[in-house]
């Protein structure tokens, strides 16, 4: 009977993190499609190509590396700007680690590998919900990865089809996904504070400061907010209680 009721819910899981990726998956069609054509513009064959979107599998610092390739490559350039633009993904980590604990080694570290901004997301997301399980967070990374490395392949094959993403609106599509994702975190004001101190820091620092040094200074301006000032977490009803 426990074992029924196991797979019954590792089913029920595996299906909501299907559910909740899939729709998602629209924002990340245009960016795979455009890296895989910048990829072939910029002389990676197509194996060197699903390469790098299969084992980097960080859309952000593709793009840089893309923007910069030189042949032969510039190995330490290359480094260097990955290094930077993707320093988010400590603090990233460090905000979901509490809830990897219990999960064993090798699915914590793969769950750090797939961890991409809206698998993050959808993850800190479904915790407030509940308890994030492996297969939900799996479920929702799988989604992406295999979106992410079909339609690389797509754009790479067709070359240069859309060369400027902007000019059909699809540079906005990453937006327009986490201002939905941050409306889902919602609690009380002091929830959405981070939010606008991390914004105000990125957009300060972007103005200020060449290079994309705002990615982590907005994100450490968010972190030291989240802890100074934390949201209160809402309190479930009780059964029975009528509302106020």
């Amino acid at each position: 009977m426990e074992r029924k009721e196991s797979i019954q819910t590792l089913r029920e899981e595996l299906r909501e993190g299907f559910g909740f990726a899939l729709p998602l998956i629209v924002s990340v069609v245009p960016f795979a499609l455009l890296w895989g054509t910048l990829a072939r513009q910029a002389g990676l064959s197509a194996l060197e190509t699903s390469l790098m979107a299969g084992l980097v599998f960080a859309g952000s610092a593709q793009f840089i590396a893309v923007e910069i390739w030189t042949a032969p490559p510039a190995v330490m350039t290359l480094v260097l700007a990955t290094l930077i633009i993707n320093l988010r993904h400590v603090l990233m980590g460090a905000a979901l680690a509490p809830y990897l604990r219990g999960w064993g080694w090798w699915k914590s570290h793969a769950a750090l590998f797939f961890m991409a901004d809206e698998v993050w997301a959808l993850a800190l997301q479904k915790r407030t919900r509940g308890p994030l399980t492996a297969s939900f967070y799996f479920a929702v990374a799988a989604t992406f990865y295999v979106g992410w490395l079909i339609f690389t392949a797509a754009g790479y094959r067709a070359g240069g089809l859309i060369e400027d993403p902007a000019v059909y609106g699809f540079d906005f599509a990453f937006a327009a996904v986490f201002l939905c994702l941050i409306r889902s975190f919602y609690v009380e004001w002091r929830s959405l504070l981070p939010w606008a101190v991390s914004a105000l820091a990125a957009a300060l620092a972007y103005s200020l400061i060449e290079g994309v040094w705002y990615i982590l200074l907005g994100g450490i301006a968010g972190a030291l907010t989240g802890a100074l000032f934390p949201a209160k977490p809402k309190r479930p009803k009780a059964e029975g209680a009528l509302p106020s």
